[in-house]
């Protein structure tokens, strides 16, 4: 397994499109369980302000970085950063479910921290306790919410 830059105006574009629209899908799910969106059905459209992501990444993520984990030639994970005045944060963070637990999610955010040139962020949601343990073990730390939206936290790594 390797992690390198995405392509986004090539072969690419679709695998981090699916990769996207699969953390997409399951995040929805998870908040509909919860009372905090509309259900989806796997066949319905993502919501509008999503749908762009999974269709067309190289528009919805133009200016971020996007990188993908790569295992025997076949994309697995994918984390997109991007630059913000407070540092870097990360976006969005997936790994293919059947690719778990081979520190893929590690890779991937050992990438963008090492490339980052000061700190890097992100938000979670509360009830994602295998990625909080992840972020957790890799240095970062809970801090004030930046996000209103109940049950997601925020997490900074700070800068070496």
């Amino acid at each position: 397994m390797h992690v390198r830059p995405a392509d986004l105006s090539g072969v690419d574009a679709r695998a981090v499109g699916v990769l996207v629209g699969a953390y997409l899908r399951q995040t929805e799910q998870e908040k509909a369980d919860r009372g905090l969106a509309d259900p989806i059905g796997p066949d319905d459209p993502l919501p509008p302000r999503y749908a762009a992501e999974a269709d067309d990444p190289a528009l919805a993520f133009a200016g971020d970085e996007v990188l993908l984990a790569v295992d025997d030639e076949r994309p697995v994970g994918v984390v997109v950063s991007r630059a913000v005045p407070e540092g870097t944060e990360i976006k969005r963070l997936w790994v293919d479910p059947g690719h778990r637990g081979r520190r893929i999610a590690d890779a991937l955010l050992s990438a963008v921290v090492d490339g980052a040139p000061g700190d890097v962020r992100l938000s979670v949601w509360e009830w994602r306790a295998p990625a909080l343990a992840v972020y957790r073990r890799l240095g970062f730390a809970d801090v004030p919410s930046w996000d209103a939206r109940p049950g997601l936290l925020c997490l900074v790594r700070s800068a070496v």
